[in-house]
């Protein structure tokens, strides 16, 4: 796929994931990361892909790790975000504006490294979209996870 497409189905992903954060939802202790786990995989295709494009230098590599811990960065900013609340014995958790605000900038951060760095790594941020989705995402799931443990027992 071209940087394009990439950044389009990018787009696409962080609206799913978007939408889905900001509705109620209960927390499950034994809940499946069904999602987490298909745009790790597709992420990981994602950037294979790319990679066999260009050399992977000590540039690329660095510059990845950097992307992909800024990721985790936000995911775990996100993460308390979230608003968690006990109703009607269940543990519950919504994003609200900042969750939202704070995808749109790790989105922009991402790509915008990207940008920044051109010459070093050209497409990388694009090549690599639905993993830096993935790390994020994850890292959120555990702080949130952690957070809902801490208040007692799930759903």
């Amino acid at each position: 796929m071209n940087s394009s497409v990439n950044i389009v189905v990018g787009l696409a992903v962080l609206a799913l994931l978007v939408w889905r954060q900001t509705r109620k939802r209960t927390v499950r202790e034994d809940s499946r990361p069904v999602v987490l786990v298909i745009l790790l995989v597709l992420g990981i295709l994602q950037l294979t892909t790319y990679l066999k494009g260009v050399s992977a230098t000590a540039s690329v590599i660095t510059l990845l790790v950097v992307t992909l811990l800024l990721g985790a960065g936000f995911g775990a900013v996100r993460a308390w975000s979230v608003r968690l609340w006990r109703e009607d014995g269940q543990l519950w958790r919504q994003g609200n504006w900042l969750t939202v605000a704070l995808w749109l900038v790790g989105f922009a951060v991402h790509i915008g490294l990207d940008a920044l760095f051109d010459g070093v790594a050209h497409g990388l941020g694009a090549g690599s979209i639905l993993l830096y989705l993935a790390v994020s995402l994850g890292v959120q799931r555990l702080f949130v996870q952690s957070r809902a443990g801490r208040l007692g027992s799930f759903a």
